[in-house]
């Protein structure tokens, strides 16, 4: 019995060891991971965020935003600031705090008024510029509304010839210079604006020689035709005038502590030694004033394409014709410029798995006056995003990784409040932000949606696009992607809406091409067929509450198509478990830049065959990065989503490949420009240029004193890029 006994247990215990081997089996069979290429935020929680923002809320934030002007470093904007600060808490982010810097502003004086004048022989004024704007109805009553000037112009009193310099671009100085033999040397001269950069403008005039400069908005370019002026329309009245700053600070921030933050231990340069400061005279005017210093000039006559829309001759100069020749231009400028202390608000998301990444949505709040469109159409999209992840915060959600809001200050006199704060956190921003998503402007005409991204977001930006409906009447039912794609198709025989490559000018620049993180920004705009600039009462007191209620957007429907591209964006960038960053892109595009670039170089062949330039280096990398990607994302395809180590390190490589472009040695004579694929020209600061280093060498090229060396600075820009796309292909190799 006992050895029976013995036998059954055995065969008892075989049984439960068989038993217990299937049943792990089947478990582990089915708890296996299958490899996914990428896995999206949940989509119930994505359509939940949407949903919860609101046209009527936009509407409000934008009323309540726009009631009084917010100068950067006046009281009202601290109190904005505050106020935005308070209703972020309210609204259930984890933290908003206040973070100041001490910057260097600039103000018109308040008893010392600025204008353009025309005097007689004996020097008497016999003509004088508005001093202000005519203040729109409902607001005449505010008494610190900030008359037209240019930030950080120079002071004095120059006096002498006018000379009409078109835009005031490099290419009409030169027509002017080696074609018309007009020296602008100790004139003061007048230019539009539109086509480039206001800095830049007066960077050129400098150059030329010239004494002062006066700006103005000619009706063809800031008047849309069978359009009325304010109020009866949104085309600039003839009283309007652009402010504006005039510094070229290539991305340095504060003009007395480029590269650091102007903190109270922070070593300041003198007021007179900052970074990028005009040292002549500027003034904007109206185009009504303009006309008066324009109807009488003589001189030479201007060619077709420098004529605009005043009905005068738009002759060049110098001075005016015969009997007026004794007659004289005066600028009367007394801008005034001291540090004076701005106020960031940053609020915090912490983020549930991933705390130490971060995806930020930023936008300036500071205006020139009221700032209906620019920047409050963006500030208020910004806070309608806060308050719908609020909202989904109490039902249980908590993003992956942290969302970081920004609402920054001082951006209209040269990207300060943001730029500081990239400077103050550099160290950890390159370490952890997965990307930022500017929020300026979310309007600026009623056609459709324009985005400038890095390539690596486009995918993302199409996808994102797909998930929010046209705003557009009559389109119900169709997705703004749709809208968009029939109204902006790319030209070159690609089937997707236009995306454009990013400048300058807005709040992305530290953070796109100083850090190199991956950016984006959304807005609706004009067709681009239209000849107009911009929208026309850009900068001016009638930038109002309503002249977007009345005009851009009765509705508020486009607005909320904005907000919700910009909140689906920042939602998959900070949810999805593999970032959704794509190399391929990246790869298409460097294809396209490489042979944009050496097309611009081609119209110089005999040069190219004597100086032995070549591009095969820069396309022999452009190749190496393309396989690189190719093979990246075949394995991506193959990740274990479940191996935390495993995502965090293709989340890593995909981060990272934005920082793989940045030259810590940064672009010729521009330090704080890094990025070798990205940067704003160096003639236009709102248009960016792939490859900008070989752009800009290959810009003057024909005008060069010594052929060879210019040619040799070429060659040296084209080592550069190729070391550098080869490096960054290196980035997506397996990890060893």
């Amino acid at each position: 019995m006992g050895a029976d006994k013995r036998r059954v247990r055995c065969i008892q215990w075989a049984i439960v060891f068989v038993i217990l081997f299937f049943v792990g089996f089947i478990i582990g069979w089915f708890a296996k991971p299958m490899p996914v290429q990428y896995e999206k935020p949940s989509p119930s929680y994505l359509h939940e965020f949407l949903d919860e923002m609101h046209a009527e809320n936009i509407r409000e934030h934008l009323r309540k935003f726009t009631r009084l002007p917010h100068l950067a470093g006046t009281l009202q904007n601290l109190r904005l600031a505050e106020q935005i600060q308070k209703e972020w808490l309210a609204f259930g982010l984890d933290s908003a705090e206040l973070v100041w810097y001490d910057v260097l502003l600039s103000y018109p004086n308040g008893t010392k008024p600025n204008y353009i004048s025309i005097v007689d022989q004996h020097g008497e004024e016999f003509f004088k510029s508005l001093l202000a704007e005519p203040v729109p109805e409902g607001y005449e009553d505010l008494t610190d509304i900030v008359p037209p000037y240019s930030a950080f112009s120079a002071q004095g009193k120059p006096e002498g010839d006018l000379v009409y310099v078109n835009y005031g671009r490099t290419e009409d100085f030169f027509k002017l210079d080696r074609e018309m033999g007009i020296n602008c040397t100790g004139k003061i001269v007048i230019a539009r604006y539109g086509k480039i950069f206001r800095g830049n403008k007066v960077k050129n005039a400098m150059l030329a020689g010239a004494k002062g400069i006066v700006l103005y908005s000619d009706p063809a370019d800031y008047s849309a035709v069978g359009v009325e002026p304010y109020p009866a329309g949104w085309n600039l009245p003839g009283g309007g005038a652009q402010r504006g700053n005039v510094l070229n600070l290539n991305g340095a921030g504060d003009p007395l502590t480029p590269g650091y933050p102007a903190k109270e231990y922070t070593y300041r340069f003198s007021p007179e030694e900052g970074l990028g400061l005009p040292k002549i005279p500027v003034h904007p005017i109206g185009y009504n004033d303009a006309a008066r210093l324009l109807k009488n000039m003589g001189g030479t006559a201007s060619p077709p394409d420098w004529k605009g829309a005043l009905n005068v001759s738009y002759n060049i100069g110098p001075g005016f014709s015969d009997e007026f020749k004794q007659n004289k231009v005066r600028m009367t400028i007394h801008t005034y410029n001291q540090v004076t202390r701005i106020y960031n608000v940053i609020g915090k998301i912490r983020g549930a798995q991933e705390p130490d990444r971060y995806v930020i949505l930023g936008g300036h709040r500071d205006a020139w006056v009221f700032g209906g469109i620019d920047p409050i159409s963006g500030a208020a999209v910004v806070h309608e995003i806060a308050q719908a992840s609020g909202k989904l915060m109490q039902r249980g959600w908590r993003p992956r990784r942290t969302l970081i809001f920004a609402s920054w200050d001082a951006e209209e006199f040269g990207l300060l409040g943001s730029t500081e704060w990239a400077e103050d956190n550099a160290k950890i921003l390159q370490d952890r932000a997965v990307a930022y998503i500017n929020a300026d402007s979310a309007i600026e005409g009623m056609y459709t949606l324009r985005v400038d991204c890095t390539p690596s977001l486009q995918t993302l930006v199409y996808d994102v696009t797909k998930q929010v409906g046209s705003p557009e009447v009559g389109e119900e039912g169709m997705s703004l992607y749709d809208s968009w794609h029939k109204r902006d198709n790319w030209t070159d025989n690609r089937d997707a809406p236009r995306i454009n490559k990013l400048g300058s000018g807005s709040d992305f620049e530290a953070y796109f091409i100083r850090l190199g993180i991956a950016s984006a920004r959304a807005r609706y705009t004009k067709n681009r067929k239209d000849t107009y600039s911009n929208y026309p009462v850009y900068h001016s007191v009638y930038e109002t509450y309503e002249i977007v209620e009345h005009f851009y957007d009765p509705t508020f429907q486009r607005l909320l198509a904005v907000a919700r591209v910009r909140g689906g964006l920042i939602f998959h960038l900070a949810d999805a478990p593999i970032l959704p960053l794509n190399c391929l892109e990246y790869a298409h595009a460097l294809i396209q830049y490489a042979h944009g670039i050496l097309k611009i170089a081609q119209k110089h062949p005999e040069a190219m065959q004597r100086y032995t330039v070549s591009f095969d280096a820069l396309f022999s990398a452009v190749n190496n990065f393309t396989n690189a990607a190719n093979d990246f994302h075949q394995r991506l395809k193959k990740v274990d989503t479940t191996d935390l180590l495993a995502v965090r390190m293709v989340n890593d490589q995909l981060m990272y490949l934005e920082r793989a472009f940045i030259d810590p040695l940064g672009l010729p004579d521009r330090p704080f420009y890094r990025h070798i694929i990205f940067a704003p020209s160096s003639h236009n600061k709102y248009a960016g240029e792939s490859f900008p280093g070989i752009y800009d060498a290959l810009f003057d090229i024909e005008s060069a004193v010594d052929p060879a060396r210019a040619w040799d600075e070429v060659k040296r820009q084209i080592s550069i890029a190729a070391f550098t796309v080869n490096a960054a292909s290196n980035t997506l190799n397996p990890v060893a």
